[in-house]
């Protein structure tokens, strides 16, 4: 992936791997006193299955990044003095240990870093049509269970995105 040639927003949907160090590289500036950096890892269990080995992305491309830069566009609105924010997300076969979703954004104070992160994920996960299948054992393999339907930005509040945890299932 190339970083944006103009603008302090990069997201994408890639089949690359992602790489941890760009974004962080890339977040940082000389007026941001704060870097967070959350990347969704694949890992070996997924609610009631053991054994998970790997996971497939499937996204509903033509549609993605235009959420990415929606969110990114009420990241912004929410905290205004935030820096850079990377939104990046994986397609495809990924094994064990691989990150599969990366949000990495600065701002002036470790607050808002923190708050306009968490928000970038969790709106993410809640509104980017982006689906994943679970492999394990020998031969089987299954939607994630706990998946939702897509939510539209506008239904999408502070408190919503607050009360409900962790997200669904459709990414690590």
């Amino acid at each position: 992936m190339r970083e944006p040639a103009s603008g302090h927003d990069w997201l994408s949907l890639t089949a690359e791997e992602l790489s941890i160090g760009a974004a962080y590289d890339w977040v940082v500036r000389p007026d941001c006193g704060a870097v967070v950096l959350f990347s969704g890892t694949v890992r070996d269990h997924a609610e009631g299955r053991s054994g998970v080995t790997s996971l497939t992305y499937e996204a509903y491309e033509e549609h993605v990044l235009s959420r990415l830069e929606r969110i990114a566009e009420e990241l912004r609105r929410r905290w205004p003095d935030v820096g850079r924010v990377v939104l990046w997300h994986r397609t495809g076969a990924l094994v064990l240990t691989e990150s599969s979703v990366i949000v990495a954004v600065s701002a002036p104070h470790r607050s808002e870093a923190f708050e306009a992160a968490r928000f970038g994920i969790d709106t993410l996960k809640a509104t980017a049509p982006i689906w994943k299948k679970e492999t394990w054992g020998a031969d089987d393999a299954g939607w994630a269970v706990g998946a939702q339907g897509i939510r539209d930005m506008p239904e999408m509040t502070a408190a919503e995105l607050a009360a409900e945890g962790p997200g669904p299932t459709q990414v690590s």
